[in-house]
C-alpha cells in the first residue's frame, strides 16, 4: 500500500462533483494507496473575513495572517471546512477522521523568515507522522487542516500546499494537488498551453519569468520542496474532472507533473 497525500484547494470544494470524493474512498477500499486529505479553504476564509469587515491582504501568494485573521482562518478550516470534507467522504461510504494540525502537535511550527510581513504565517519544522498512522490503522481517511503550532503553543496559519509538501515528505508519499485548473499553463502565439510534464528547474524559470503567479506560486514551490526531500512525485490535477484522481492513479496521462530530475523540456499540450 502507498501513501498518497491529497491537497484539496477551497475553490475546489465548492465544486467538486460527489464522483470525487467517491474516488477517494474508492482509492482507500482497492488498498492499493492510502489517502490522507489536506485542506485549504481560501475563498471561504475570504468572505468570513469580508462580512467581519477585517482586512485581508496576500504576499507572495500567502495571507498575511493577524491574531484576529488566524481566529477565523481556524474557524473555517477546523470547523465548517474541514467536517464537510469528512461529511462529503462519509455520504460516499468512508470513514474518515477530521483534525487540525494544533492537533496531538501533529504539525509543529515556527514563523516564517519575512514573518514582519507575513504575521502569524508558519512553516512546519515536524510532522507528527504517528498520528497519521495510528488514524490509517484503524481503517479511516485522515482529514488534515493546514494550522501549525509551537512549543509554546502559538497557533500558525500553514499554507495548505506547504502543510500537504511536508506532510508528504514525512509519510514518503506521492503527492497530488486538486485545482480548479487542470495544470500550470504558458501562453505561446497568445494561446495557452497546458504542461504536461515540467523539471524543477523549469518551473522555477517560469516563476523568475512571471508566467506563474499569485497562488500558483506557493503551490509549484511546495511541489519542489517535496521532490527535494524525496517526494517520488507531484502533479496538479482538475479536481472537477470526472474521476482525475483515479486517472492519476492508474496511470494515465493527466494534468501537470513536476519531476526533480531534467529529463524532458516543456511538454505541452497543443
Amino acid at each position: 500500500m502507498k501513501y498518497l497525500v491529497i491537497k484539496c484547494g477551497g475553490s475546489v470544494l465548492d465544486q467538486a462533483p460527489k464522483s470525487f470524493f467517491q474516488n477517494i474512498v474508492q482509492l482507500k477500499e482497492a488498498k492499493e494507496w492510502q489517502p490522507i486529505v489536506v485542506h485549504g479553504g481560501g475563498p471561504m476564509i475570504s468572505s468570513l473575513l469580508t462580512q467581519l469587515d477585517i482586512e485581508t491582504r496576500f504576499v507572495d501568494g500567502l495571507r498575511v495572517t493577524t491574531e484576529e485573521v488566524l481566529n477565523v482562518v481556524e474557524m473555517v478550516l477546523s470547523g465548517s471546512v474541514n467536517k464537510q470534507i469528512v461529511r462529503n467522504l462519509q455520504k460516499a461510504g468512508g470513514a474518515a477522521f477530521g483534525m487540525s494540525g494544533v492537533d496531538g502537535g501533529l504539525l509543529l511550527a515556527r514563523p516564517v523568515q519575512n514573518s514582519e510581513r507575513l504575521g502569524l504565517v508558519g512553516e512546519i519544522t515536524k510532522v507528527h507522522s504517528a498520528l497519521i498512522e495510528d488514524i490509517v490503522n484503524q481503517g479511516m481517511i485522515p482529514v488534515i487542516s493546514p494550522l501549525g503550532v509551537d512549543e509554546h503553543g502559538q497557533h500558525y496559519n500553514i499554507n495548505a500546499d506547504i502543510a500537504a509538501s511536508a506532510i508528504a515528505k514525512a509519510m514518503q508519499a506521492q503527492l497530488c494537488m486538486i485545482s480548479d485548473i487542470p495544470g500550470i499553463y504558458t501562453e505561446q502565439n497568445g494561446k495557452k498551453h497546458l504542461l504536461k510534464q515540467a523539471t524543477n528547474i523549469e518551473v522555477e524559470e517560469l516563476i523568475n519569468k512571471g508566467i506563474i503567479h499569485g497562488g500558483m506560486v506557493p503551490k509549484v514551490k511546495a511541489a519542489i520542496d517535496g521532490l527535494a526531500a524525496n517526494v517520488p512525485e507531484v502533479v496538479i490535477i482538475n479536481g472537477n474532472e470526472p474521476d482525475s484522481l483515479l486517472a492519476y492513479t492508474e496511470g494515465r496521462e493527466i494534468g501537470t507533473k513536476i519531476t526533480l530530475e531534467k529529463e524532458s523540456q516543456y511538454v505541452s499540450e497543443f
